[in-house]
């Protein structure tokens, strides 16, 4: 993206996932009114790592320890943003900070030599490519897990995840393209940010224990099971959901499931 926006100052830009914060970076004025030539959508969001923390906490109830996995040069807001939710909620932090994915194996291994209760997979896109690996390992050592990567994270043997749909930034990018090609400038269309969240949580694991539904997904009305090469996940798509700030009490969430068309 910053490649892009060095590259021209007139030609329209539409970034689907900024990796940092625009205004902070100077690409746009504001969220709400850009200006020149640079729109899209912010997807980066610190304050979800206190929900998923919670969540953790519904599946393991004695949770007292928790890693963080997370890329070094890209995820240092969202490790601040974790510390600050793991001391409201009580529990001890063990950051693991990776520069690259030679990296991640070593980082697992040593929350697991630390006997880490639980795992917390921050978002960037060098994560994105070992979330696969990373969920096979919280499998190997019975480690509960969650990402933001819906569904990759589940379908891949992690115990949860929950975010920003992955693909709906995608579909509102075309629109933009559409209206810029139809004569809208890009300093008029707002920078977005999410609006339709996903929870994945994969009832049953490889030796078959069960895991308790920390939202009572099972049981909401439009809910449903998509089968994977890994077995059936329960999945529900939010369309609207309030995330709390950082430092404020989370409660679960409880908002009624929309099925996905």
């Amino acid at each position: 993206m910053e490649a892009a926006v060095k590259a021209t100052k007139t030609i329209p830009v539409v970034g689907v996932d900024f990796e940092s914060d625009p205004v902070a970076k100077g690409w746009v004025a504001t969220l709400a009114r850009p200006g020149g030539n640079v729109t899209g959508f912010f997807l980066d969001m610190p304050e979800l790592s206190g929900k998923q923390l919670q969540l953790l906490k519904e599946v393991k109830p004695n949770l007292a320890r928790v890693a963080v996995l997370g890329d070094a040069r890209a995820n240092e807001p969202q490790f601040r943003a974790t510390e600050v939710a793991a001391q409201g909620a009580g529990l001890m932090l063990q950051r693991l900070p990776v520069k690259g994915l030679n990296e991640i194996p070593r980082a697992l291994a040593d929350a697991v030599r630390q006997r880490t209760g639980g795992l917390l997979v921050l978002s960037s896109p060098m994560i994105f490519g070992a979330v696969a690996r990373i969920a096979e390992v919280a499998v190997k050592h019975r480690l509960p897990a969650i990402s933001l990567f819906v569904p990759f994270f589940a379908e891949g043997g992690g115990l949860l995840a929950y975010g920003p749909a992955f693909l709906d930034p995608f579909r509102r990018a075309a629109s933009y393209v559409d209206r810029i090609l139809k004569g809208a400038q890009p300093g008029d269309l707002p920078v977005q940010r999410p609006t339709k969240f996903q929870f994945v949580v994969k009832p049953q694991d490889r030796q078959g224990h069960r895991t308790h539904d920390p939202t009572g997904a099972a049981a909401a009305r439009g809910s449903h099971r998509r089968m994977t090469g890994l077995g059936f996940f329960r999945e529900r798509t939010i369309a609207s959901c309030t995330l709390h700030t950082i430092g404020s009490t989370m409660s679960p969430i409880r908002q009624k499931a929309t099925p996905r068309n």
